[in-house]
């Protein structure tokens, strides 16, 4: 697996997010919540899309109100999550929500990303 954030990782569709914050199990690592779903290890072909995990990045706009501020955040969470992607052991629908109400460093961020990414590997085993 590369350090790229393909299409295909990008969780979209109103279905899929919804059965995602529907279905799925949450957990919270400051300053980001973690919303995950595991899905099913298909043994057909091991570099199909269905293979990869798919993640949500999201910053909410009553937290911040100026584009920009949402930007950098997505963009900091979206580059912790590409530079340890390669962790993750299972496939996954994932939506990170960053909660805090000011801005973090990007150190803090990738630790809380690291950690989540741990966790949700550690509640798999089980």
């Amino acid at each position: 697996m590369s350090n790229t954030f393909h299409k295909y990782e990008r969780l979209c569709g109103k279905l899929r997010i919804a059965s995602l914050y529907k279905e799925g199990r949450k957990f919270t690592v400051w300053p980001i919540r973690v919303t995950y779903q595991t899905l099913p290890l298909s043994n057909t072909d091991k570099q199909s899309e269905q293979q990869f995990s798919a993640v949500l990045i999201w910053a909410p706009k009553s937290l911040f109100k100026h584009a920009t501020d949402r930007n950098r955040l997505r963009r900091l969470m979206r580059e912790a999550w590409r530079l340890n992607k390669a962790a993750l052991q299972q496939p996954c629908l994932i939506a990170l929500n960053y909660i805090d109400k000011q801005e973090q460093s990007y150190a803090l961020i990738e630790r809380a990303v690291q950690k989540a990414i741990h966790k949700i590997n550690n509640q798999n085993d089980r």
